[in-house]
């Protein structure tokens, strides 16, 4: 009978384990979220038990998880849905049956998952691409890109730049009836990072003729210089993207090598001799006092610049877009930016609207009060969100109004 009771109380433990997490009394649908959090954290557990026996890395585990909600590409009444290739890269178009005698919005969308997971076939994605194209009749290329870790930056940067660069001549926006003085880019997550890294580039790109008229960045990871700003520790054991699994994602983003993980997971992964760069990132000068909180700002630990030197990618802008003076930002379009409370990323997105209206930009800043990390794409059943509609609705108005 003990030894049945001692079971007993280990199971529930476990159990529990799983199961609770501690979510803010703000955020609503606690029972789905936790259920949500819950198979995540047990798939991340599972894929680092078969990682360390050395059965599968760990991003192929979690990458069945996002695998399983693709869908085909099925048209209807109101969008013609193809899977086609723009100059070698594969997308996702979505193109309204609507005729009108006016030409047509055009809007790129980045996916996200870490630059290791996602594609535009993923039932969230492809529900906010629909909803998106009926809502503005306007085309979407929702853009694939190879992932990570069996491509690293900047190949990600590389596949989507290709396909707004495509898509942007004159004569592929005629082919969809494209306006091209309303295109816009935007993403979520990592596809957000990839979203405000490719407009910086393609706005000083001489060969492109029609810039973007908007940029619309969705809680997006924009530096891996500082993990240590309010939200990271606020938010670091927060469902849905923790510390640890954020870290992996962007350390995966770079190299396949366990050193660069723990560096930046100690935030001692800089140099010295780039100290100047926390200057482009430094929360204590661009976070609004009522996001710092009670937060210190503490002076950057500094590693060995033998990491950097084989990892220049993480100085890089392509890869780290607040990182870019502020004579490129005056360059940008119309930035519309969401971020959530409860995100680990919340701070990116808040430093680089700061950033943004200090060098002029005109910028619409949506902050979730109540919001995790993938508020938009929480779309599917059985872990739908009411918040998310609210979320997508206000989206999709702004880009009806600035595009």
């Amino acid at each position: 009978m003990a030894q049945e009771m001692i079971v007993f109380i280990i199971a529930t433990g476990i159990l529990a384990y799983y199961i609770y997490t501690p979510i803010p009394e703000e955020v609503d649908q606690k029972l789905k979220i936790t259920m949500l959090n819950s198979l995540i954290r047990t798939w991340d557990h599972v894929g680092q038990l078969l990682e360390w026996l050395g059965w599968r890395h760990f991003m192929h585990s979690l990458r069945i998880l996002t695998d399983m909600q693709n869908r085909p590409a099925l048209s209807d009444e109101n969008i013609t849905v193809t899977d086609t290739v723009f100059s070698g890269v594969p997308v996702r178009l979505y193109v309204p049956t609507q005729q009108t005698n006016e030409l047509k919005r055009g809007i790129i969308y980045i996916h996200g998952g870490g630059w290791c997971l996602g594609s535009p076939a993923m039932k969230s994605y492809d529900t906010v691409s629909r909803n998106t194209a009926k809502a503005l009749n306007a085309v979407i290329v929702s853009t694939s890109y190879r992932l990570a870790p069996e491509f690293h930056f900047p190949t990600q940067f590389d596949d989507v730049y290709t396909v707004v660069k495509y898509f942007l001549q004159d004569h592929i926006l005629a082919e969809y009836s494209v306006d091209p003085e309303r295109t816009g880019i935007s993403g979520d997550s990592a596809g957000g990072n990839l979203a405000a890294a490719v407009t910086q580039q393609i706005v000083e790109d001489a060969e492109v003729k029609n810039n973007p008229k908007i940029q619309a960045l969705i809680y997006p990871a924009l530096q891996p210089i500082d993990f240590d700003t309010p939200s990271y520790q606020q938010n670091k054991n927060m469902p849905l993207l923790t510390k640890s699994l954020t870290v992996r994602f962007w350390s995966e983003y770079f190299a396949n090598d366990p050193s660069l993980y723990h560096a930046m997971a100690s935030n001692t992964h800089m140099a010295l001799e780039f100290n100047y760069l926390f200057t482009f990132v430094n929360w204590s000068m661009y976070l609004p006092e009522n996001v710092k909180q009670s937060y210190t700002y503490s002076e950057p630990m500094f590693g060995k610049a033998e990491l950097l030197q084989k990892y220049p990618g993480l100085m890089d802008s392509r890869a780290a877009p607040l990182l870019v003076k502020d004579s490129k930002l005056k360059l940008l379009p119309k930035t519309y930016v969401m971020t959530c409370e409860y995100d680990v990323l919340r701070d990116d997105g808040i430093m680089y609207v700061m950033r943004l209206r200090n060098a002029g930009v005109s910028v619409t800043h949506y902050h979730v009060k109540d919001g995790l990390h993938g508020a938009l794409s929480l779309n599917s059943w059985p872990f739908d969100l009411e918040n998310t509609k609210i979320v997508e609705a206000h989206y999709i108005n702004w880009l009806d109004k600035n595009l």
